[in-house]
């Protein structure tokens, strides 16, 4: 007789809502990888405008150019002040999405555990039925041999 859980369709399901979570927080730290980049790319713009702008200085550069550079500047800061922000957000969602996996773990752990055990006792049952069956088989013989 081979075991067959009850509830294996409970068990498959509560796997696959683990694997879809660990997705989900995959994409999310993909996500916040990708904000971080950017942020990355508007620092380096800064630096690079934050140079040209000292360049410019030294060489006497007209004040239109000064201040056009110095406009620019500002929009990169709240470039910068606006991908923070969305840093921010990315990482909240990595760690909700880290609860739902957790979550998710437990529920599977849980019903992986109800399993287990009822693998145990079917396994207890089939060895106490086979010791039956073997007690039976020798009280036969001792009849037999009885007579």
């Amino acid at each position: 007789m081979k075991f067959r859980y009850v509830y294996q369709k409970v068990v498959d399901l509560k796997s696959n809502e683990k694997t879809q979570a660990e997705w989900m927080l995959s994409a999310a730290v993909g996500e916040l990888q990708s904000e971080q980049r950017s942020l990355e790319q508007l620092l380096e713009e800064k630096a690079s405008i934050a140079a040209v702008i000292a360049v410019e200085a030294e060489n006497t550069a007209s004040m239109i150019k000064l201040q056009e550079l110095q406009r620019y500047m500002g929009f990169i800061d709240k470039a910068i002040e606006r991908k923070l922000s969305d840093i921010r957000v990315a990482e909240q969602k990595v760690e909700h999405k880290k609860m739902v996996l957790k979550g998710k773990m437990l529920d599977e752990k849980v019903w992986l555990k109800a399993k287990e055990k009822a693998m145990d006792k079917f396994q207890h049952d089939m060895l106490l039925r086979e010791q039956n069956e073997l007690d039976e088989m020798a009280t036969v013989r001792f009849a037999m041999r009885a007579r």
